[in-house]
């Protein structure tokens, strides 16, 4: 039996159709336990409460391994990259105590405890201090994930269909390498399966600039939009812009300093198989036909 953090949302999904179509018994623990349960009777949920170490141990009981796809991608609220890192602390904590074996984390590239962007030092600080406990551990570090309901490929068409002008910031000549969440999630189960004690990046095989890989896409979605070169600064306060129209965080800080220094590539070899170019083909009649809020998916109420 194994336990997924947020297998009702995205990569976690993944992680968990993969481990029961391999016969996997899988239990989650999701901040929206009351969400509908896109697994029915085959997932039982528990909540992801960090103030209550005593019920996460107890959830935590039984299972073998435990995938966490638990993390941030911008502080809201009360919540703090540094809040993030402390509560997975928690959770590996409690995963100790509850007799679990091994944890999957799933990370990022690229990740520094001396990185100036507080995502990219969040994500070293929660490796060490995986790496530091007494749990086996498998570290998977994609690069730009992607896939049917991600949000930042997807919310790319969506403005290349909704836009006339599309912000790039600075050159665009900055490279991405992108990977497919089925990978990703492939390569986390099957992490898990060795003795050993492994970190990997993740990725795909093909390596874009930015400019190139929004221009594939807006070729694939038949878009005629335009393409503005602007300062960061700039490109963010428009950014900020469409964030007000579509009441959602569109885009990050750290993000663009993430994208702009080359950090969602990887020089190691290619281990993902999945085509975006070929991807984005299948697709393209679906892709960005509805905009995918991440405040909808992670911090709203939804009914069940």
């Amino acid at each position: 039996m194994d336990v997924v953090t947020g297998a009702f949302g995205y990569t976690g999904k993944y992680i968990a159709r993969n481990l029961l179509s391999t016969g996997h018994e899988v239990r989650t623990l999701t901040g929206h336990p009351g969400r509908a349960n896109p697994f029915g009777d085959q997932v039982k949920a528990y909540p992801l409460d960090f103030g209550d170490s005593d019920a996460l141990v107890r959830a935590l009981s039984g299972a073998t391994t435990l995938y966490n796809t638990y993390w941030v991608r911008f502080p809201r609220g009360g919540t703090t990259f540094d809040t993030a890192v402390e509560n997975t602390k928690t959770l590996v904590n409690t995963a100790i105590r509850a007799g679990v074996q091994r944890i999957v984390h799933i990370s990022i590239t690229n990740p520094s405890l001396g990185s100036p962007l507080g995502y990219f030092r969040g994500k070293a600080m929660v490796e060490e201090a995986i790496i530091g406990s007494s749990l086996a551990y498998n570290i998977i570090r994609p690069t730009l994930i992607f896939g049917a309901e991600d949000v930042l490929i997807n919310n790319i068409a969506w403005f290349l269909r909704k836009f006339p002008i599309f912000p790039v910031p600075g050159n665009g000549n900055y490279p991405v390498q992108p990977v497919h969440v089925e990978d990703v999630a492939e390569s986390a189960v099957v992490a898990a399966q060795q003795s050993e004690n492994t970190i990997q990046d993740c990725v795909g095989p093909e390596v874009y600039t930015y400019e190139q890989l929004i221009r594939l896409i807006a070729g694939s979605v038949g878009s005629k939009t335009k393409f503005a070169h602007l300062p960061p600064g700039l490109a963010l306060f428009f950014a900020k812009i469409a964030g007000l129209l579509v009441r959602d965080v569109v885009l990050t800080r750290d993000e663009i300093d993430g994208l702009m220094a080359g950090l969602l590539v990887s020089d190691g070899p290619t281990n993902c198989k999945t085509s975006f170019s070929r991807w984005l083909e299948e697709n393209r009649g679906t892709l960005g036909r509805s905009y995918s809020s991440e405040l909808d998916r992670h911090y709203h109420k939804r009914r069940s």
